[in-house]
């Protein structure tokens, strides 16, 4: 059984970064990253115990980017 979730992307110049977990109301349950990151490989990972099961999104906003994602954690 695995709790922890690897979100990884890649950056091609040096941006800003938001990266947040939400549950499925939009209340936001983790803050990975909200900070400058430099170009290249990037993986933030999320441990999600505490956390029950259900659905999840992740929210990586990049510049001017937002990109959502749903992940379910299923306990």
């Amino acid at each position: 059984f695995y709790r922890n979730t690897a979100i990884s992307f890649n950056l091609p110049s040096a941006f800003p970064v938001s990266l947040k977990i939400t549950d499925a109301t939009g209340k936001v349950i983790a803050t990975l990253a909200n900070e400058l990151l430099p170009a290249g490989e990037h993986t933030f990972k999320w441990d999600a115990a505490g956390n029950p099961g259900g659905v999840y999104f992740y929210r990586l906003q990049t510049g001017s980017r937002v990109e959502t994602r749903k992940m379910i954690l299923i306990r």
